[in-house]
This record gives structure tokens, sequence and C-alpha cells, in this order.
């Protein structure tokens, strides 16, 4: 691979999300806290604009990854072929249940823990990239994909913790509810 192929590959799109328009879709989703934005709900919709704004083209594809944090539902994430595709990949069942066990063993799932758990099953696994990552994108946000989904992740538990008018389940609960889902 070239430099100059790797200059253009590390490229992201431009951002043109700002914390307003998260707001906005949690208004209009009946996502929002009740009594209006705290300085703290501001905040988290500046990080997720910062977060996820690079990696969509438009509002819908944006809402689309804002869905995935605030509706979890592990039996119908399971019931999709996709998932299903995932799931039957070489080491995809263990990936899952040994993240299950890391994310129980500590506490919130923010991106030092995120970065922990990938270094711990990167070490212990011959498996990396798509057989890595898609069992803990699927089981954690409910969908398989590319790297826009692990922003989804740590974006949870921090959503999570505040005051929104749909509770949110964090990553300990999406787990365990996978995991209950999938035997």
């Amino acid at each position: 691979m070239t430099s100059e192929r790797r200059t253009r590959d590390s490229v992201t799109a431009p951002n043109i999300f700002i914390g307003a328009d998260v707001a906005e879709i949690l208004c209009e989703r009946g996502w929002s806290a009740t009594g209006g934005f705290s300085p703290e709900l501001q905040a988290w919709c500046e990080r997720a604009a910062g977060m996820l704004g690079s990696h969509v083209a438009n509002r819908a594809a944006l809402s689309d990854l804002l869905d995935l944090i605030f509706h979890y539902e592990a039996e119908k994430v399971l019931e999709r072929v996709e998932s299903h595709a995932v799931l039957a990949r070489y080491g995809a069942r263990e990936v899952v249940r040994k993240v299950a066990l890391l994310l129980l063993d500590g506490g919130a799932l923010d991106s030092e823990r995120f970065k922990e758990i990938i270094n711990i099953m990167k070490e212990g696994s011959d498996l990396r990239s798509r057989d890595l990552f898609h069992p803990i994108r699927l089981a954690l946000a409910g969908r398989a994909g590319e790297g826009e989904l692990d922003r989804v992740i740590l974006l949870i538990d921090e959503a999570a913790a505040l005051p929104f008018a749909v509770a949110v389940k964090p990553a300990r609960v999406r787990i365990v509810e996978f995991c209950s889902a999938l035997d």
C-alpha cells in the first residue's frame, strides 16, 4: 500500500452535524428528557454528533444510528438472518461469551474500557477484524457492521446514565439479554 493510498483511506468525511441536530432527532423520536435539555444532556448530544456525524451521509442515517442507542431488544436482533450469519462464523459465540464475562467484571463501558476489552480479546484469540468485531457490535449495538457501530457502543452507557424519556439499556444489560436470547 502506498503512502498516498494510506492517506486517502484515513481521511474521514466532514461532520455536518452538531449537538442541536441530535437534540432535534431526540425530540422528534420522543427520546428527549422530560423537562428540557440539561447541560449534561446537551453535552451528550454534542458528543453524539461529534462521534457519529462523520460516519453518516444524512440526517436519516444519523437518526438510524441513534435508534441503536435507544432501542435494543436482543430477541428481535436474533430474529434477523444477518445476525445468524454473523453468529455462524468461527468463534463468534465464544467472542460474545468472553465479552459478556469482561463486561460483567468491570464498570461502565467507556472508550478506555472498550479498548481494554478489545486488547484482551485480541490477546486470547486468533480472531481479527470482522470475526472479532461483528459479534461484539451485534451483541451490543444490535447490528453487525463497521466502525460507526463502535461509536454507538461508546455512547450507550453514557446515555443510560442520563434522564432520557426512554430508558437506555446499558452495555451490561444488553450483553446479558443477548446471551439469554442466544441460548
